[in-house]
């Protein structure tokens, strides 16, 4: 059987939604404080289809996925949540790809020597639900940032792609110049 593709996995979680949490998707979308914003008239009205066309262009096909899965988690979907993140990384792990270690691990010993500004990272990891409560007080309790990250490492990036694309997303805002030089490398 041939993998879906990413547009493929969102129409079709889209698709099962009711029309009640399909509307409260929308509200969601639309109401999304991080960059790229999507505009009221790109989504009102629009069916499923429409949608998922929305999020691939907005966010591209790998930024897509954590888009929707936060906001199907938001809408009290977390059963459409949880299945749609699992088939991508299905869908990843089987596609074979070549060295496409993801940015988070690839950086993982630079990040966790040089990302200083810990707290309010974790402050959004908490708010998106990447880390619980508890992990979040164990956490800040730690005394250095390095030891922070390293047990956020430990803890709550080991569980997904869309934890660490999330938490990607979350570094771009608070320590943009050390993301901007790891890329660089």
């Amino acid at each position: 059987m041939a993998p879906k593709s990413v547009k493929k996995l969102l129409a079709d979680t889209l698709e099962d939604l009711t029309d009640q949490n399909l509307e409260k998707f929308r509200h969601q979308l639309v109401d999304r404080q991080e960059e790229p914003r999507v505009r009221r008239a790109r989504v009102e009205g629009k069916n499923f289809l429409d949608l998922t066309d929305v999020l691939v262009s907005t966010f591209t096909e790998k930024g897509a996925v954590p888009v929707a899965a936060g906001i199907l988690r938001e809408i009290d979907c977390h059963q459409e949540a949880k299945r749609l993140v699992e088939e991508y990384a299905k869908q990843s792990s089987n596609s074979g790809s070549t060295d496409e270690t993801h940015f988070v691990d690839k950086h993982k010993l630079q990040l966790i020597n040089r990302v200083s500004n810990i707290e309010p990272i974790l402050d959004e990891l908490l708010e998106k639900k990447v880390i619980q409560e508890e992990a979040y007080a164990k956490i800040r309790a730690l005394s250095t940032s390095q030891e922070k990250m390293r047990e956020l490492f430990i803890t709550s990036l080991r569980a997904s792609d869309t934890c660490k694309n999330i938490f990607h997303e979350i570094l771009k805002k608070n320590e943009a110049y050390l993301v901007d030089d790891l890329q660089g490398k």
